[in-house]
């Protein structure tokens, strides 16, 4: 009976710490129409910054490569496409890194948090000089 008691409170705290990071998968929403975009994955290199890539596609594109990005980007599959790249933590949030727009092929720098009150929701802030957008993505499950 304690082992068990021990296994449920175990897999309920590692639920609670999982849903208090970034790492892991997330939805992406598309702007347009609203509808699920893609599924990203954030993770962490051994450089110890943060990282995402596009692990799947909900939406089908016009072209399946990043036909407009300029740099070891140019012409990758989407699925796999690192889109953040270099984020470092900073209280609260990570930034100094930056995101890419696929569909642009435009680099932008990166902030992103966790929603202060939703956990399963993901602030990804894209600015250039004084221009900001914040889109938000959900937690996979």
């Amino acid at each position: 009976m304690r082992k068990s008691l021990f296994s449920l409170i175990a897999i309920l705290g590692l639920q609670f710490l999982s849903a208090q990071t970034i790492l892991g998968k997330w939805k992406t929403i598309d702007d347009e129409s609203g509808k699920e975009k893609s599924v990203v994955e954030i993770f962490k290199k051994s450089d110890g910054k943060i990282y995402a890539k596009i692990v799947q596609l909900l939406i089908k594109p016009e072209n399946d490569k990043c036909v407009k990005c300029k740099d070891d980007r140019k012409d990758k599959p989407l699925v796999g496409l690192e889109i953040i790249r270099g984020l470092s933590k900073d209280d609260e949030e990570f930034s100094g890194g930056t995101i890419m727009d696929p569909k642009k092929g435009k680099s932008y720098d990166c902030t992103i948090y966790l929603d202060p009150s939703n956990k399963d929701i993901l602030n990804v802030k894209g600015s250039f000089l004084f221009i900001s957008r914040t889109q938000k993505w959900y937690r996979a499950k």
